[in-house]
């Protein structure tokens, strides 16, 4: 006759797991979405590995023509070949569109549109715990991804970002990159596409009205990217007639508008005297009384500033939609 020996292991003795584990909701949600999350944290690894690279070639291209850290030549920065960093900027400005169209919309419209929701909303979980895991769990994915990209880019950058003939500060391929912004815009346009998502209960409409929303709230935001700046106006009234009466800008200065400036302070267009020769221009300008210059310009300072006051106006409309989300998801999700 054969006995069975217990396997039981002794009480206090049970192997531990140490590291974090999810459990729960927080499970679920990710064992949900798991393929699009991976999917981004790969697309990440990617892109960072190749502007380490790029930034390699750029430092060593630096070197060559200009002596960097130190370069001799004024015009250095008419040598350097920005081709990639250009388009790198212009690929990364795609990732606010790209997470409310593939992640935002279909959170919440898969869900109701197949019918788990309800199924959420029969067990003890409540509507609003269950929506804020699937936003915050989100969150969590997408704001390390777009900072660490945000910083490697900036990185890349760094060397050449006070050139404007290398990359514009104030064009989106470099603004809308670094710093806080994409962060900002990206949460954004993911909330927004969650929204949307949510009122209209259809993966696939939710997806192209999303895009349709991401798109313009990019066009909305280079619209009024520049009015971010306190704009700096400097005159002079030493004449027009030869260069160097225009007055100097701080370097990487944008100019924003400039105009002559006549004796009794009106301002007139620069082009209002742009005659076919020099001597009818001369008697344009002097029938008019001008004087001078007036130039309106954006240091390069205020980068930054411009950035975080953009930004937090992205968060607080961010923060204003996660509460529509919840309030709403909390009266009419099923």
């Amino acid at each position: 006759m054969s006995t069975l020996t217990s396997t039981r292991i002794p009480a206090g003795t049970e192997p531990v797991r140490r590291g974090p584990r999810l459990g729960g909701l927080n499970w679920l949600v990710w064992h949900q979405h798991r393929a699009a999350f991976w999917t981004l944290i790969a697309l990440t690894v990617l892109a960072v590995g190749w502007m380490t690279y790029q930034r390699g070639q750029l430092t060593d291209q630096l070197e060559s023509i200009a002596g960097w850290p130190h370069p001799k030549a004024d015009d250095w920065d008419m040598k350097v070949d920005s081709g990639w960093l250009t388009w790198t900027g212009a690929a990364l400005g795609f990732i606010p569109v790209v997470v409310g169209v593939f992640l935002g919309a279909p959170l919440v419209a898969g869900d109701l549109e197949n019918g788990t929701a309800k199924l959420v909303a029969s067990q003890s979980v409540s509507r609003v715990r269950w929506l804020a895991t699937k936003l915050g769990i989100t969150a969590l994915v997408v704001v390390p991804l777009t900072v660490v990209l945000s910083l490697v880019f900036d990185w890349w950058w760094q060397p050449v970002k006070d050139r404007p003939t290398v990359l514009d500060w104030t064009s989106g391929t470099g603004f809308d990159t670094t710093g806080p912004v994409p962060v900002a815009l990206t949460l954004f346009t993911l909330v927004g596409g969650v929204a949307i998502g949510m009122l209209l209960r259809r993966t696939l409409l939710s997806m192209v009205v999303t895009l349709g929303f991401a798109v313009a709230v990019q066009l909305v935001w280079s619209y009024i990217r520049l009015d971010l700046a306190d704009i700096v106006t400097v005159t002079t009234r030493n004449g027009v007639g030869n260069e160097n009466d225009f007055p100097r800008l701080p370097g990487s200065a944008y100019a924003v508008d400039q105009s002559y400036l006549a004796a009794n302070g009106d301002l007139i267009g620069w082009g209002s005297c742009a005659e076919a020769t020099q001597k009818a221009t001369d008697a344009c300008l002097k029938d008019k009384q001008v004087i001078g210059w007036s130039v309106d310009y954006i240091p390069f300072s205020q980068m930054s500033s411009m950035q975080w006051f953009g930004a937090s106006v992205l968060f607080a409309l961010t923060a204003a939609t996660t509460v529509f989300v919840l309030f709403w998801g909390r009266r009419r999700l099923v």
